[in-house]
């Protein structure tokens, strides 16, 4: 007899709706195959009718769950901008700081909510001329340039597999602090090179017991419940 222990029915809340994968065809009932084919369900393997099902099951939840956060980060900003709207009503003062960043906490200092807006950077064509001047500048110091900070440049430059440049890395360059001038031209350049295309919002939340605790993050991430 199954251990009833093994599995735990998970009903939160109504899961999504989702495609069955099944027709009936004179009364009996098919299965979709990958290449549209409807297939009588009695000649599939057992398991990958079981394996269709788990998968259908599942997902149900997964979608719902998706969907109510969903909501519930809209809920969250409207009932942020109502109330930011009425301190600036009230008061003739902002929440928040720099780029929109705030920290929201319980009059108890128990419970903390932070938005940090990021900015969606990328690099113009100023990027290409920066690289240029980088190049000859790690020519002419051949004998004095470190690895260290040839392997530096090499990360800066190079994009990763999704062909996006390393911004730590050009930041990290931006640091340096180096007379030669055509460096600081190639710094103005990827200076120059940025442009902030957009910015995205992260919310997070945090708990303690009390207030002299280090804070809990509240998880909202698959990854890491």
């Amino acid at each position: 007899m199954p251990d009833e222990t093994a599995t735990r029915e998970y009903r939160p809340y109504p899961p999504a709706r989702i495609p069955t994968g099944r027709v009936m065809i004179d009364d009996q009932e098919h299965i979709l195959g990958p290449d549209g084919a409807k297939l009588p369900i009695g000649t599939v393997k057992p398991q990958n009718v079981m394996e269709d099902e788990l998968v259908r099951s599942e997902m149900s939840h997964a979608v719902a769950l998706s969907d109510q956060l969903s909501r519930f980060l809209a809920h969250f900003h409207d009932n942020l901008g109502a109330f930011e709207a009425l301190v600036a009503e009230r008061y003739g003062a902002t929440v928040g700081g720099k780029k929109g960043n705030k920290t929201l906490m319980s009059y108890d200092g128990l419970f903390k909510v932070q938005v940090q807006v990021a900015d969606n950077i990328v690099f113009g064509p100023e990027l290409q001329v920066a690289k240029t001047l980088v190049d000859e500048c790690l020519t002419d110091w051949t004998a004095s340039a470190g690895d260290e900070l040839k392997a530096v440049v090499t990360r800066a430059f190079n994009t990763d597999k999704e062909g996006q440049i390393n911004r730590a890395a050009l930041y990290s360059l931006l640091r340096l602090e180096i007379s030669d001038e055509r460096w600081k031209a190639a710094m103005q350049a990827i200076r120059d090179a940025m442009r902030v295309v957009g910015s995205k919002s992260y919310v997070r939340f945090y708990r303690r017991d009390a207030a002299d605790a280090p804070w809990a993050a509240v998880t909202i991430d698959l990854a890491k419940a």
